[in-house]
C-alpha cells in the first residue's frame, strides 16, 4: 500500500507544530509543512522537528516556492529549502506564476541546485490558478530544466480540471512522479478562476467520497508512489474542528479506499 502523508492543506488554520502533532496521533507515517519564509524562524524549525522525531514520522514534502513572473528567483526560496533540508524533507513543492517554458526551467534548475545536495526532489505542479495548467506543460518545464532532482507533482483534482485524461500520465517517465497530492472531488467545475480557487481550497473530499476516477488515477502512478492527503475541506473544517479527529477521518476513509482498490 502506499505510503500516506497528512498534507499541511488539511489543516490551514493551525501551525506547523500542530500538523506535526495531528499527523502523529493520527497515525500517519508521514506529513508534510507549508513554510512561510516570513512567519518561520529557527525556533518553528527546531520545534517541528522535535515533534516529528518524538511521533517516529517522516517529512514527504515543504511548500510552496513560487516562481514569479518573470522567472526571476527571489531569495525565499532559499529559505524554504534549507528549512525542507533541516526536516530532512523529501520534496520540495514548486509553483509558478510564469508561463515560459525556458524561465520556468532556468528558476527550476536554480532550486533543484540548491535542493539536490539535501536529497530533495523539487516537484513543479500544474493547476488551473496559476500559469503552469497541464501536466504537459508541467512535463516541457521539467524536460527543458534538465536536473536529475527536478519532477511533477500530481494532485488528482488538478489532474481532472487539466482536461489531458489519466491515459497522458502512461507517456511520461514515471521517475518524474517523486510523490503525489491525493483527493476526491465533483467531476467537474466552472471555468472560472474564482470557482477552480473554491474547488481547490474548500470543495475537495476524502478518496471515495466524489466522483474523480481515481482507481485509474492510482494504477497510472507509479505502484509504491507516496500519497500526500490534500484534502481541503470546509465540510471536513467544520465537522471536525480538532486537528487529530481532522486527520484520522480523512486517514481512515482513504485507507478504506485503497483496501477497496
Amino acid at each position: 500500500m502506499n505510503s500516506l502523508s497528512l498534507a499541511a492543506g488539511v489543516l490551514p488554520e493551525f501551525g506547523a507544530d500542530v500538523v506535526a502533532d495531528a499527523a502523529g496521533e493520527a497515525g500517519y507515517p508521514f506529513a508534510g509543512f507549508t513554510v512561510d519564509p516570513e512567519n518561520w524562524d529557527a525556533a518553528m524549525t527546531s520545534s517541528v522537528k522535535r515533534r516529528v522525531e518524538a511521533h517516529g514520522i517522516g517529512v514527504l514534502d515543504v511548500e510552496v516556492v513560487w516562481i514569479p513572473a518573470g522567472g526571476e528567483l527571489e531569495d525565499d526560496y532559499k529559505r524554504l529549502v534549507d528549512v525542507g533540508a533541516e526536516l530532512g524533507a523529501r520534496n520540495l513543492l514548486v509553483v509558478s506564476r510564469e508561463s515560459d517554458v525556458s524561465r520556468n526551467a532556468e528558476a527550476l534548475h536554480r532550486i533543484c541546485e540548491r535542493a539536490a545536495p539535501a536529497g530533495m526532489r523539487v516537484a513543479l505542479e500544474f493547476l488551473m490558478i496559476a500559469e503552469i495548467r497541464s501536466l504537459s506543460a508541467a512535463h516541457a518545464i521539467v524536460q527543458a530544466c534538465d536536473h536529475p532532482a527536478a519532477a511533477i507533482l500530481i494532485d488528482t483534482l488538478h489532474l481532472q480540471r487539466a482536461g489531458e485524461g489519466v491515459d497522458v500520465l502512461a507517456d511520461i517517465d514515471p521517475r518524474l512522479f517523486p510523490y503525489a497530492q491525493f483527493c476526491d472531488g465533483p467531476l467537474a467545475c466552472a471555468d472560472s478562476f474564482e470557482a477552480y480557487l473554491e474547488d481547490a481550497m474548500d470543495l475537495r473530499s476524502a478518496a471515495g467520497e466524489g466522483a474523480l476516477p481515481l482507481r485509474r488515477m492510482l494504477d497510472a502512478l507509479p505502484v509504491d508512489c507516496p500519497l500526500s492527503l490534500e484534502v481541503r475541506s470546509k465540510r471536513y473544517r467544520e465537522a471536525f474542528p480538532r486537528p487529530a479527529d481532522r486527520a484520522r477521518a480523512i486517514l481512515e476513509q482513504t485507507q478504506s479506499f485503497l483496501a477497496d482498490a
